[in-house]
């Protein structure tokens, strides 16, 4: 059953690839209550969505998103009690949680403001390539809030390590594609001009390759974060032993043998 276009963000679905944008270019791509939710949404149906083996979330008009809107989110959040609050806030962070376990890679092309909850749908995806003129930053100690948002405390310190993750959480600093790249943040940086089609090249070699292990992939990355070693390696043995039972698996050693390069179908 073909899915309903989403009506508050761009989306676009060819070759398995989707590419998705916020769209509100001229505020440079702010989130709001109905953006958040929608996303969510998108997100948790991924792993049901056949047609789709990758994701790019692109920037939109020269910048990927300057975080939640001032006015039609940060303004209602000042009226809200605790139960509202949290309700909110619990739904932000089910856009992540739904980000890491939508079983199919995705990637963040950063281009311009890129910054609060922008920032942290960056840091939610599974690789990150950067203009040269992008600036990150986990602002949210700046309009008084803590810098532990949405994961944020949870996943920036194993992408950049702890001392890093703690100072640009603490003072809501932004830094370049440049210390990103030396950071481990950022895969790579490439020209402006040439951000998409890096973007949608990395996403065309996953999106040829072996899907249900990538998805396998995936999820051991996220499982892992809190198993033992003894446990991660127990896991694994298990998720290889599943990936070794697929058409795939097969594929590529009869491609092998007739030294041609195999053909995945994903499953």
């Amino acid at each position: 059953m073909a899915r309903p276009d989403p009506q508050h963000f761009l989306c676009q679905i060819e070759n398995g690839i989707a590419t998705i944008a916020l769209n509100r270019p001229e505020r440079m791509n702010p989130l709001t209550f109905d953006s958040y939710a929608e996303l969510r949404d998108w997100f948790r149906d991924l792993p049901y969505a056949e047609d789709v083996d990758a994701v790019i979330f692109a920037p939109n008009g020269g910048n990927f998103s300057s975080g939640g809107d001032v006015h039609d989110i940060i303004g209602p959040l000042t009226r809200m009690n605790m139960k509202e609050l949290l309700a909110f806030t619990r739904m932000t962070g089910d856009l992540v949680k739904a980000m890491v376990n939508c079983g199919k890679p995705v990637i963040t092309a950063v281009d311009g403001v890129c910054v609060g909850a922008g920032a942290i749908i960056a840091m939610a995806s599974d690789l990150r390539i950067a203009a040269p003129g992008a600036k990150t930053a986990f602002l949210f100690t700046r309009v008084g809030l803590a810098g532990c948002d949405m994961g944020a405390c949870a996943i920036l310190p194993r992408i950049i390590g702890q001392g890093r993750a703690a100072e640009l959480l603490y003072t809501g600093r932004s830094f370049t594609a440049e210390e990103g790249a030396a950071w481990g943040y950022f895969n790579r940086v490439v020209p402006a001009e040439d951000l998409m089609e890096a973007a949608q090249d990395m996403a065309a070699r996953i999106a040829a390759g072996p899907n249900f292990a990538h998805m396998m992939t995936k999820t051991m990355l996220a499982q892992e974060w809190s198993m033992s070693i003894e446990q991660a390696i127990e896991a694994e043995a298990q998720a290889q032993a599943i990936c070794m039972q697929t058409g795939d698996f097969t594929r590529a050693y009869d491609a092998f043998v007739k030294k041609e390069k195999p053909v995945f179908e994903g499953e």
